[in-house]
């Protein structure tokens, strides 16, 4: 009798561990299948685009078309001024995942815009990564014809210009550049339209870049000005806007959804319902 309960104090002191190490397997698999349901998901949309034949993932920057798309207007017949968010999509493979984006501006009674962006290829060829010239507002981004986000004519426009060339000029990372997960393009627009919030600028989820912050800040607004991120070196964070409504960010994935508006905001493929 004896050695039978100790035989079974044995045993039953051994069960608690083994349902220490079931539960930790369980929450292994859990976590394991959570990490495999985001990169699938996270890949689909960029899969979705490659297969649509649109973007080009190995081109020649020295061919690829730079000519005006006709969007923007004509100076020489439009008076009146104009302010304008272009987003297009990135050169070669990187369009799969990512938009680069640009602001442009005319004031009225001129004859010429411009144009205000963050260019890698200036940053790496020592240059100030900014650029903010006199130039075709509406070119071709490498092939890719850019989206309209914003436009504003007459005077709704003419009152933000010189705000805008203030945060341009105030814009803190102007020689510096990383595509990933930031400063670049995205990073100066999405600074723009939090110093000027009369923009409301509703930057897609593929503007990667948009949610760095810098090394230590962790709260700021929102793009649009009308709410509010938290955002961790831009890498991981969340937006809850009127304009953008909730998105999530993780490693510069971002899903989302508004609840007052029939919109997703998607991974590789944007905003959906937009």
């Amino acid at each position: 009798m004896i050695h039978n309960t100790g035989c079974e104090s044995r045993a039953t002191s051994h069960e608690p561990r083994a349902t220490s190490h079931e539960s930790q397997a369980r929450m292994n698999k859990i976590l394991s299948r959570c990490l495999a349901a985001f990169f699938i998901l996270a890949l689909i949309g960029p899969v979705i685009v490659a297969c649509g034949g649109n973007i080009k993932l190995v081109d020649d920057w020295r061919t690829a078309d730079r000519s005006s798309t006709g969007i923007a207007p004509d100076p020489e017949q439009v008076r009146e001024a104009v302010v304008q968010v272009y987003a297009a999509r990135a050169f070669e493979w990187r369009g799969i995942f990512a938009v680069h984006t640009w602001i442009v501006t005319k004031k009225a009674d001129t004859d010429h815009y411009r144009v205000h962006q963050v260019v890698g290829f200036r940053h790496y060829r020592g240059l100030p990564a900014l650029m903010s010239e006199r130039d075709i507002p509406d070119r071709s981004w490498f092939g890719q014809t850019g989206r309209v986000l914003v436009d504003l004519r007459g005077p709704e426009a003419e009152a933000v210009i010189d705000d805008i060339i203030a945060a341009v000029e105030n814009y803190p990372y102007r020689d510096d550049y990383r595509v990933w997960p930031g400063p670049n393009s995205n990073t100066f627009t999405a600074w723009v339209g939090r110093e000027v919030p009369q923009l409301r600028l509703d930057l897609p989820p593929t503007a990667i870049g948009k949610d760095y912050l810098g090394v230590s800040n962790v709260f700021a607004g929102a793009p649009s000005g009308s709410g509010w991120q938290v955002s961790l070196l831009g890498l991981a964070g969340m937006t809850v806007a009127r304009e953008e409504g909730l998105e999530f960010n993780l490693l510069t994935v971002k899903f989302g959804f508004h609840p007052f508006k029939p919109t997703l905001r998607l991974p590789g493929v944007g905003t959906i319902g937009d």
